[in-house]
């Protein structure tokens, strides 16, 4: 009935009941395991250098923001071994645009004493194809926190079931 697991997941418990056979107990017990694998995933992220598995982060991401059907910006600060500090939502924004801050994103970065972040964003259309206003938000964010020697290690835009890596997929 609703097409696919990313559909499921976000779905409003009004339009779940309607499924036969289907209540706000069962609801409530698909979103309960959904939370717990997105925390697993997180917790994972942060016993271990991010980058010892890539795909983890992009599983973390798709689990934490690929299905949603509003943008929102997230930051994944890093430590010195490049285990993570914490994973912040800073924008949100509607269904094509979020607006930015960079001085918003290095104050955040300074106070946890992140020595690198990976940036990501969400693309509810499923094109996560980075348009010029991300490349240069991309470069923008790269020079600004270069100044206070913080690394941006990339940049990924999430979409239903799909990841892209600016780092993996084109040199920015």
């Amino acid at each position: 009935q609703f097409g696919n697991l990313p559909r499921l997941m976000t779905c409003k418990p009004d339009e779940f009941i309607q499924a036969h056979g289907m209540g706000l107990s069962k609801w409530s017990q698909i979103q309960t395991a959904y939370e717990l694998v997105r925390r697993s995933l997180e917790e994972q992220l942060g016993q271990e250098s991010v980058f010892s598995s890539p795909s983890r982060v992009k599983e973390f991401l798709q689990a934490k923001i690929g299905a949603l059907p509003h943008e929102v910006f997230l930051c994944l600060y890093l430590d010195s071994r490049l285990h993570l500090i914490e994973c912040q939502e800073l924008f949100r924004g509607s269904i094509t645009h979020t607006a930015v801050y960079p001085r918003e994103i290095i104050k955040e970065a300074l106070s946890r004493n992140a020595s690198a972040l990976i940036v990501a964003h969400n693309h509810p259309s499923g094109n996560v194809r980075p348009s010029p206003a991300d490349t240069h938000l991309t470069r923008t964010l790269q020079s600004a926190l270069a100044l206070v020697d913080v690394k941006v290690l990339d940049h990924f835009i999430v979409g239903p079931g799909v990841t892209w890596s600016m780092t993996e997929q084109s040199p920015w």
